[in-house]
């Protein structure tokens, strides 16, 4: 749930990417970082290592300019795949406007996938927030690879809700932007409300 500072008139908003462990979770926020011309103060915020991704979140604060006299702030977090994690994932999605499900198109990852997207329904259960109705977009990624499941076999798994969907490669930065600009965007229009 967004956090409104009157006194300031500022907006402060949550949107999360979440999914499996490597999906391309924290390459996407570092190509919304490169392509925002995110000052150097302001750049992401990281606790991770190489071998296993992020260990609690990755964090980059974006400004979107004012709705309503009001200047709008959106906070992106990545939350971590590893299951192990789950205290941190439950942690980032506490108040969350909007999110970015990431999926790992390749065939072999489609079980850690159906995981990852059976947990986020859980926690956004257990945050109250309806997940028919959070803004939400599912993205296919590593569509460049081999062996991977087209997003039309993907859709049937995930796409129950008739959700927005982007088939991307994080690593060029495809879709990525657009993606995340939709789910800003949907974001924006229920803070109209």
């Amino acid at each position: 749930m967004s956090f409104i500072n009157a006194k300031e008139k500022e907006v402060n908003c949550k949107i999360a990417y979440f999914g499996a462990q490597a999906a391309g979770k924290s390459t996407n926020i570092q190509h919304i970082c490169q392509k925002t011309g995110v000052e150097e103060k302001n750049k992401i915020i990281s606790l991770s290592n190489h071998e296993d991704g992020s260990l609690f979140f990755d964090f980059l604060p974006l400004s979107l300019g004012k709705v309503n006299g009001y200047k709008v702030r959106v906070h992106v977090y990545t939350v971590p795949g590893q299951l192990i994690y789950h205290s941190s994932r439950n942690l980032i999605l506490k108040g969350v406007d909007g999110v970015v499900f990431v999926v790992d198109s390749q065939i072999d990852r489609l079980e850690q996938n159906l995981e990852s997207w059976k947990n986020l329904q859980i926690t956004l259960k257990n945050h109250d927030a309806d997940f028919q109705t959070i803004p939400l977009a599912l993205q296919y990624n590593k569509q460049d690879l081999k062996n991977i499941l087209p997003s039309s076999e993907l859709h049937k798994f995930f796409n129950s809700r008739n959700l927005l969907e982007f088939e991307t490669v994080a690593k060029k930065g495809t879709n990525v932007m657009e993606c995340f600009q939709a789910v800003a965007k949907q974001v924006l229009l229920n803070l109209k409300k």
